[in-house]
């Protein structure tokens, strides 16, 4: 009895000591799942760079910010959002002078006069130009306003982001790519399949709005090769793949992809069985099917 007591005792102070050993690992596993998180293009792509005159004459390049993290930053008098930013923009670039730069490039907006006094009365100090229509086609359109685009000191388009955002989410990227401290933020990297550059989207595996998942693997290589070869009727100019990408509404691309899955599924249907001939009308027996390549 004496012997049965102790071993439970060892057994139940053993568990115990095991269960304080780990605890720490517990704790650590759970908090790595609940740290805050920001994502980097995994091998990024070059920024395309411009040569646009600012609001005060000089020059406004990405050659010119060579050496510092850089965010381009598209938007507009009239926009909210845009307006709702700005002072945390100029907070940052205050900031991080010397390490970054903001640059303001304004689209849909061609009123040089209401566009300076704008940024006067904003304090906005960094430098602002106007956007031509061919960099916004190079930064993939600019469906949404803001949209800014987080280049590294290497002149490479890392992050991109669409409507208004948590200043601290800007400033969290930016220290991360300067190597400065980011506290128990977690930073990921992530292939870009079309999110940054619609260039990219033959990358993708998945589109907005597209269910693949009824297809095999060799039917889903099929589409998705369909989706990067035809383009969308829409008048978008982008291919069915870049337009379910850069306009998830758009009834167009959504239907013309529905078709080609529903091609796709069909072209290696199993044959259904046939009837077996009536002796009565003996008929020659069909060629066997020609196998799928």
């Amino acid at each position: 009895m004496k012997l049965t007591f102790h071993c439970s005792v060892s057994l139940r102070y053993f568990v115990s000591l095991l269960f304080l050993c780990l605890l720490p690992f517990f704790v650590s596993a759970q908090e790595s799942e609940q740290r805050p998180t920001i994502r980097f293009v995994r091998n990024p792509d070059p920024a395309p760079d411009f040569h646009l005159a600012g609001l005060d004459g000089k020059p406004v390049t990405l050659a010119g910010s060579k050496g510092k993290v850089v965010l381009v930053n598209f938007w507009a008098t009239w926009c909210g959002p845009c307006r709702a930013e700005i002072p945390d923009l100029v907070e940052l670039q205050k900031k991080y002078k010397d390490r970054l730069q903001i640059l303001g490039l304004v689209v849909d907006d061609d009123d040089l006069d209401a566009i300076k006094k704008f940024a006067t009365r904003f304090g906005i100090n960094y430098p602002v130009a106007l956007a031509t229509n061919d960099i916004r086609i190079q930064y993939g359109g600019i469906p949404a306003l803001p949209t800014s685009f987080v280049l590294d000191s290497e002149g490479r388009v890392v992050q991109k982001h669409e409507g208004l955002r948590d200043p601290v989410l800007y400033e969290t990227e930016i220290r991360s790519l300067l190597g400065l401290p980011i506290g128990n933020v977690k930073a990921e990297t992530f292939e870009d399949v079309g999110e940054i550059f619609l260039k990219n989207a033959d990358r993708a595996t998945e589109l907005p709005g597209v269910d693949l998942s009824k297809l095999t693997p060799e039917q889903k290589t099929v589409a998705l090769h369909k989706f990067n070869a035809e383009f969308c009727t829409c008048g978008c100019g982008y291919t069915l793949a870049q337009c379910r990408i850069y306009d998830r509404d758009c009834k167009i691309s959504k239907a013309a992809t529905e078709k080609i899955i529903a091609a796709a599924a069909g072209s290696h249907a199993a044959p259904t069985s046939a009837a077996p001939p009536q002796p009565s009308s003996p008929v020659a027996s069909p060629a066997p099917e020609k196998p799928h390549e």
